[in-house]
This record gives structure tokens, sequence and C-alpha cells, in this order.
């Protein structure tokens, strides 16, 4: 609103001043993220040392904070090479699609009260819209590589990522009937009384943070990316700002899907008490520090749960987290009409 108003005040059309403050806003998150990547990288490259009784990087800028920038920068400078008997158009177009959508997820992500990119009443369905398209910048990557490994990998892909987007959509439909709302800022403002993690809900967060190990192919789920059997997966024939962009794209998905989990179980913005200490701490420091929480669990994952095999994967989100899931939305369903002002409201009442 700020920049709107400042650009009518200097003579534009309401049109063209709101379209330009919106891209203004735009470029300027964006940007934040994808220098924040650098910082997630090395927390990961951190922890996962530590855990290991490692230093980790160390070398380059004070604590290795500059490790992350050095590795990208190496890879600016490195030349593209596309392989001869490539699609060529499809081989640089398979990035462009994982990194564009990585970014164009966050639109609708709230890191705080009214601070959105884009408040939309459907923006479950958007995310959800978005996380679906992203298997085909591995499909495309896989299959213009014109490598048996890489297409191995993006047939992988298209399996796992569709086996646990059913899993997801149903634990998301149980937030939903628990919010009332598909808007991430009404289901933020629907735990101000408590967090969904401290409700029926529980075991749909640990379904929902284990699916979004799968659908990053974070371990213990890499197998689009085992070394043991497919080198490097569908990255494999891929070096330079093309390899990348695949990187920046996989690390943008896990952080805004640790911000999800933050947003949809543990009351995004929101402090679990709303008491004096509690909220003088600004909504957005609270956002950052739930969203770390939720990456420390990930990376931790990564640093001790051995990869699993690929019918043991295919096993669990379609043999257990699948019935789990549709079991809990009839669970929640009839929670909810049981108790449709929330559960403490109807002990008070009934006490009174």
């Amino acid at each position: 609103m700020f920049f709107t108003s400042y650009f009518q005040h200097h003579g534009l059309p309401y049109g063209w001043a709101w379209t330009l403050s919106q891209g203004i806003v735009i470029v300027f998150f964006e940007l934040i993220l994808a220098l924040s990547v650098a910082l997630f990288i090395l927390a990961d490259r951190k922890i996962w040392a530590a855990v290991q009784l490692r230093r980790g990087p160390n070398v380059v800028g004070a604590f290795g904070l500059l490790q992350t920038i050095a590795d990208a920068l190496k890879f600016f400078f490195k030349e593209v090479i596309v392989p001869a008997g490539a699609n060529k158009v499809l081989f640089l177009l398979g990035p462009l699609i994982t990194a564009t959508l990585a970014f164009a997820a966050w639109a609708v992500v709230p890191v705080s009260a009214g601070w959105v990119v884009a408040n939309i009443n459907v923006g479950i369905l958007y995310i959800f819209a978005i996380s679906s398209l992203g298997v085909y910048g591995v499909i495309v990557a896989g299959w213009a590589s014109n490598s048996k490994y890489a297409f191995l990998s993006a047939l992988r892909a298209a399996a796992q990522m569709v086996s646990y987007e059913v899993s997801i959509g149903f634990v998301l439909i149980t937030v939903l009937l628990f919010a009332g709302s598909l808007n991430l800022s009404a289901i933020v403002m629907a735990q101000a009384n408590g967090w969904f993690l401290f409700t029926i809900l529980f075991p749909m967060a640990i379904v929902f943070f284990i699916s979004t190990l799968a659908e990053t192919q974070r371990p213990p789920f890499d197998l689009l990316e085992a070394e043991s059997e497919l080198v490097a997966g569908f990255m494999v024939e891929y070096s330079s700002t093309p390899f990348l962009l695949f990187f920046l794209g996989e690390y943008m998905n896990v952080i805004m899907l640790c911000g999800l989990f933050a947003v949809l179980f543990l009351g995004g913005w929101l402090p679990l008490w709303s008491i004096w200490p509690l909220t003088l701490i600004p909504g957005v420091v609270w956002f950052i520090l739930k969203l770390l929480f939720v990456f420390f669990c990930n990376s931790m994952v990564k640093a001790f749960v051995p990869r699993y095999r690929y019918d043991q994967l295919m096993r669990l989100g379609w043999k257990v987290f699948l019935p789990l899931s549709l079991l809990w939305v009839v669970l929640t369903a009839g929670w909810v009409m049981l108790f449709p002002h929330g559960i403490w409201t109807a002990l008070a009442q009934g006490g009174g």
C-alpha cells in the first residue's frame, strides 16, 4: 500500500501504481529468499557435520560463512555443457521450470499479519497446484538428457511425487476442516487459541512432515539421486548454471514446505500463548524461528536415517499414509461436527 500511494502521489494511475508496487515487493521478497538459500545450505552442512563430529565448512570466510557463495560463483563461471544427443530446448527448460515454480509457491505464504504477496482465498489450492507442477521440471530434464540414468530417475520422480501428493492432499483437508478456510492467513488466525499441532491433527502433522521429505526428494527418500544405482539421477548431465537452478529450486521447495508446516500446524506468526513477554516479539520473528526449527528437524532426519528401498518408499505412501490420512479426514469431520467451536469452548460451556 505504501508504494501504491507513493506512485499515485507522483501522478501514476492506480492500475499502474499497484502493478509497479507489486513488482517491487515481489522482486525484493524473492531476492531475500534467493540469498537465504545460501545460509540454509550452510546450516544443512553444519548440522550434518555436527552429528558426525566434524567441523563442516570452516575455511572460506569466518566460520565458513562464505562457502556457499564461493560454490555458487564456481557454478556461475563454469561452461554450460549440453550433451550432443539431448533435446537442447527441453534440456535447458527443465531447470527453469523447477526454479520458477519454487519461487512462485512463496506468493501465498504469509510471514506475518498482512505480510503476504498474494492474500488469495484459495492459497492452499494454489500451493498444491504449484507443487504438482514441480514434477514436470524433473521429468523434462530426465527425458531431454538422453541418458538412461536420468530417464530412470525421471520415472521414479513421477511415481514418488504422485504417491505422496495424495497423502499431503488429505492432510490439507483435515486442516481445512479445522480452520474452515482455504486462506493461509485465516488458517493461522484459527490457531489463536491453540496450535493445530496440539489437537487431534498431531498424527497428520507427522504424516505431512514425512511426506514433504518425499515430495522434495530429501533423505531418506532421495531415490531420484541414489548414487549407487543412478549416479546423480536426473541431474547427471547438468553442469554450471542449469545445475545451480536445480539446486536452488530444491532448497527453495524445502524452505517453503518448512514454512507451510509452520503455518498449518505451528500457528504461523502467532506465539503459543498470547501473553505479555511473547507478544512483544514481532510476528515475522516467530515465523522465522518456527521455520528454522522445522528445517533443523528436516536436516537431522537426513543426518541419521538410512535411505529407503524404492519398494519401501511406495509401501509407506500407499499402504500406510494413504489409509491413515483418509481415516483421519473422517475422524476430523466427526470431531468438527461434535465440537464446532472447539473442545475447550465446549468443556467451558458444559462446566458453566
